[in-house]
């Protein structure tokens, strides 16, 4: 039998976005300006939000937040350590220890009982984490809060997966002080790379102008962006802050725009080949298929994160093997956060987090993106059932 050859994750694009590229090249103007404006615009609206900040990273809008709201040294930040090192690293990098705590059992979000219990009187934020296009339970965390008698704590969701996930029928974007989202590459929806941030109190803390601050703070704390300074006359400018360079520029927005507005079909699309997943494997007793929707949440199906009932670390990774000899592309997501050698030598410990090791060590994740047939979705369940029972 002649085999197919099956990508993990590549881009969605079409020649929309190749013209609206091509267009941008042609105006003379390709860095930050109108279409990165109306990408803004349009992704606040996509997601019922008062304002989005459009930038080159999603690890650059986690640490434009930390820096504008002044955490650093010395503060505390708690956050999950199953996670991709971006969330962790913009705490490191401010000179912040992340607090780890452990996720749920048999769950990728983080506990909120563990969340209470690690908030100290130097707790400046809880930074949760959305796995695999699906949200936490936001509200809950908030009620931690409530619990403490600690509203002053900053809500951050590193909401990398979840464009276009809901959270009790509304798009997720505002459920938290700040949602950070994704448009890297491998993205639902890309802009090759790219990020935002969205949020709805402009005032936040006291801030006069958070959107300003946010937008000058991405340009080396310039006051003026390049479109502006460039226009006859007004060269002229003052520098507000030491700032970072995290802009997006108009050929990432170009491509932004255009798939939000496809983005519905893709994100159909991709519902539908988690079913044709689901409806394959969940005969099998090894088999616990990931999250797909209940009464308070829907996932934008980033990931399909299966996992192996009763599989070692060992066996799940024999598994990726072979599905590779068949030219079928699979993935981990992701290796708990003390298992990489930067975290060992700041005194992490893999055991103090059981469940998320758990978690880890029997999670396949399997292709999964809107350019996928659904026949080869089936395709690549079957060959993972035959790759399962053939051991």
């Amino acid at each position: 039998m002649t085999t197919k050859k099956i990508p993990f994750s590549p881009p969605d694009i079409t020649e929309e976005e190749i013209n609206a590229v091509a267009d941008v090249l042609r105006s003379g103007w390709i860095t930050t300006g109108p279409n990165s404006a109306l990408f803004e615009e349009e992704l606040a609206h996509y997601c019922g939000t008062g304002h989005a900040v459009a930038l080159n990273s999603a690890t650059a809008g986690l640490e434009l937040i930390l820096k504008v709201l002044g955490m650093d040294r010395g503060d505390e930040v708690i956050t999950t350590p199953y996670t991709y090192t971006a969330t962790s690293n913009v705490l490191l990098h401010r000179g912040i220890m992340p607090t780890f705590v452990d996720v749920k059992k048999d769950s990728f979000a983080i506990d909120e009982q563990k969340v209470y219990e690690a908030i100290t009187p130097k707790t400046k934020a809880i930074m949760t984490v959305d796995i695999g296009g699906v949200p936490v339970d936001y509200d809950a965390i908030r009620e931690v809060l409530n619990a403490k008698n600690r509203q002053d704590i900053t809500l951050i969701s590193d909401s990398a997966h979840s464009f276009g996930a809901t959270y009790k029928g509304q798009k997720v974007g505002g459920q938290m002080d700040f949602h950070v989202f994704s448009f890297h590459a491998i993205k639902n929806l890309t802009t090759a790379e790219g990020g935002a941030i969205t949020y709805n109190d402009n005032s936040f803390h006291g801030k006069d102008n958070l959107y300003k601050e946010f937008k000058y703070t991405s340009l080396h704390g310039q006051n003026k962006d390049a479109f502006a300074k460039m226009q006859a006359g007004a060269w002229k400018y003052d520098i507000l802050t030491d700032g970072f360079k995290c802009n997006m520029t108009d050929i990432m927005a170009a491509i932004g725009r255009v798939q939000l507005r496809r983005y519905d079909e893709m994100l159909r699309k991709r519902a539908e080949l988690h079913q044709v997943y689901s409806s394959v494997l969940g005969e099998k007793e090894w088999a616990i298929l990931p999250f797909d929707r209940n009464e308070v949440m829907e996932s934008c199906h980033h990931l399909y994160t299966l996992r192996l009932k009763g599989f070692s670390e060992e066996k799940r990774d024999r598994i990726i093997q072979k599905m590779g000899e068949k030219d079928i592309a699979t993935n981990v997501h992701f290796m708990p956060l003390p298992m990489f050698t930067v975290y060992r030598n700041l005194g992490y410990r893999l055991e103090d987090y059981p469940n998320a090791h758990a978690q880890y060590a029997n999670e396949i994740s399997l292709p999964l993106y809107s350019k996928l047939s659904l026949n080869d979705a089936e395709y690549v369940a079957e060959e993972l059932i035959n790759c399962i029972e053939s051991l």
